[in-house]
C-alpha cells in the first residue's frame, strides 16, 4: 500500500512537471508581429546611389532586392505609377484593374479586394493596429476605416492628417512643413512601437517624394533619401528594442511606391522603367529563392505579412491576389492565358522542381469583382518544368474569363486576354 501511493505522487508529479513544461513552452512562442514603411518615390537607382546606413544595416539583418510597380507594362493589369495607386497595390496585393485607384484623388477603391487592414481585423478583431502617416487619406479612403463597405474596420491607433494642420504646419514652397511632418510621424511610430508593439502597423513618409518633384535628379532629393533613411533608422531601433526586451519577432518591410522619370526624375506616373523601378528591403532571414533571384512586386508584399503572422485568407481572396509571398516557397511565376480562336495556351516560369505538379483551372466569370462568388472547373494537369499548357475549346463553349494554376506551394491567377 505503500508503495502504491508513492507510486502514484510520482506519477502525478511526473505528469505535473510534463504539463508545466508544455505550458512553458506555449508560452515561450514569440508574438508575431509587422511594420511596413513605404518612403515615396524613391527610384532604385537613387537608392543605390545614396548613403542609407539604416536601410543597409536592414538589408544585412535580412536582405534586398530590386522590385517593380505598375502591373503588367503592356498587359490589362497596367497600373499607373501614381502614389496612392502605389499604397493601394501593396495594402490589396493587387493591381489597379482590381482594386480600382488610379490616381491620387482616390474616387471609388474597390473595397471587395479587402487590405492587410481588413484581413487581419476580420481574424483578430480585439489585436491592436495603427497607422503613423503623412496623409491621412490612407486611412479614410485607401484602408477605408468606418466605411460600410469595409465593414466598419478600424485602425485602433491613428497618428495623421498633419498635413490638414495649417496653423501647426504652415505651408511653405520649399515644403519643409512635409520634412517637419515626416519626421513628427516616424518619431511617433517609434515611441508607440517600442510601448505599445501593436501587431500591424505602417508607416508613411512623404517628404522624398516632394524633393523630387521640386527639384528631380538633384542634391536636394539626395538629402532627402538620407533623411528618410534616419527616420527609418529610429523605427528600425524600436523594433530591435521589442525582439531585444519581449518575446516578440518582428518583420520589417521597407519600400517605395513608384519610381521617377528617366529624363530628370521631377515626375512619374508612366511606365518607363525607371518609374516602374524600386525595391524592397526586410529584416526578415527567411526570403525565398524568388525574393533572391527574381524580380518581385509591391503586390507581393501582402501575401508576405499574411504569411508571417500565420493569418487565415479565404481560398477566393487568395485566389484573386496578383502577388506571392517572399519568405514561403513559390514554385512558379509570369503566368499568361490568351485565346486566339479557340485556342487557349497558357504560359508561366517554374522556379523549382520542373515535376512539380500543376492543377489548371479555369473561371467563365469573374464575379469576385462585384462581390460574388466565381466557380472554377478544372483545365488539367500538368508539371511545371513543361511551363505551358494548350487546349481547343469547343467552339460553343464559353470562353474562361480567368485562369488558377495551383501547385503545393503556390496559387497564381491570370485574366485571359485575346
Amino acid at each position: 500500500m505503500r508503495f502504491t501511493k508513492s507510486f502514484f505522487y510520482i506519477l502525478i508529479c511526473s505528469c505535473s512537471l510534463q504539463l508545466t513544461a508544455q505550458t512553458q513552452t506555449t508560452e515561450a512562442a514569440p508574438e508575431q508581429k509587422v511594420v511596413f514603411i513605404i518612403v515615396d518615390g524613391i527610384a532604385t537607382d537613387m537608392l543605390k546611389n545614396t548613403e542609407t546606413p539604416h536601410l543597409d544595416a536592414l538589408a544585412r539583418d535580412g536582405g534586398y532586392t530590386d522590385a517593380y510597380v505598375g502591373g503588367d507594362k503592356d498587359g490589362y493589369s497596367k497600373t499607373p505609377t501614381i502614389s496612392a495607386v502605389g499604397y493601394n497595390s501593396l495594402l490589396t496585393g493587387v493591381w489597379a484593374n482590381k482594386h480600382n485607384v488610379w490616381g491620387n484623388s482616390i474616387k471609388d477603391p474597390n473595397y471587395n479586394y479587402p487590405t492587410i487592414f481588413r484581413l487581419f481585423k476580420d481574424v483578430y478583431p480585439k489585436k491592436n493596429t495603427a497607422i503613423f502617416s503623412t496623409w491621412l487619406d490612407n486611412r479614410t479612403k485607401l484602408i477605408g476605416a468606418g466605411l460600410p463597405q469595409t465593414q466598419h474596420v478600424e485602425v485602433d491607433y491613428a497618428f495623421d492628417g498633419f498635413e490638414l494642420d495649417t496653423i501647426r504646419f504652415p505651408h511653405d514652397p520649399m515644403r519643409d512643413y512635409i520634412k517637419k511632418i515626416d519626421a513628427l510621424v516616424a518619431t511617433e511610430a517609434s515611441m508607440y512601437i517600442k510601448t505599445n508593439a501593436p501587431y500591424l502597423s505602417w508607416v508613411y513618409l512623404e517628404y522624398s517624394d516632394d524633393m523630387g518633384h521640386g527639384y528631380g535628379d538633384s542634391p536636394q532629393l539626395t538629402q532627402a533619401i538620407k533623411y528618410e533613411d534616419s527616420l527609418i533608422g529610429k523605427i528600425y531601433d524600436a523594433v530591435k528594442y521589442r525582439e531585444q526586451n519581449h518575446n516578440e519577432d518582428w518583420l520589417m518591410v521597407v519600400t517605395t511606391d513608384h519610381g521617377r522619370s528617366a529624363h530628370d526624375g521631377k515626375g512619374h506616373g508612366g511606365q518607363s522603367d525607371r518609374e516602374r523601378a524600386t525595391w524592397i528591403v526586410t529584416n526578415s532571414k527567411e526570403t525565398n529563392n524568388y525574393f533572391k533571384n527574381e524580380t518581385p512586386a509591391i503586390v507581393d508584399i501582402l501575401p508576405t505579412l499574411t504569411s508571417f503572422l500565420n493569418l487565415p485568407v479565404a481560398d477566393a481572396t487568395r485566389a484573386e491576389w496578383d502577388g506571392v509571398s517572399l519568405i514561403d516557397p513559390v514554385d512558379l511565376t509570369n503566368l499568361t492565358a490568351t485565346l486566339k480562336g479557340n485556342q487557349l495556351v497558357i504560359t508561366w516560369k517554374h522556379l523549382t522542381d520542373p515535376n512539380t505538379k500543376v492543377t489548371l483551372l479555369s473561371s467563365k466569370t469573374n464575379a469576385f469583382k462585384t462581390g460574388g462568388t466565381d466557380a472554377y472547373s478544372k483545365l488539367g494537369t500538368t508539371t511545371s518544368g513543361a511551363e505551358s499548357y494548350k487546349m481547343t475549346l469547343e467552339k460553343a463553349d464559353q470562353a474562361p474569363v480567368k485562369i488558377l494554376l495551383k501547385t503545393q506551394n503556390t496559387t497564381r491567377n491570370v485574366w485571359v486576354t485575346q
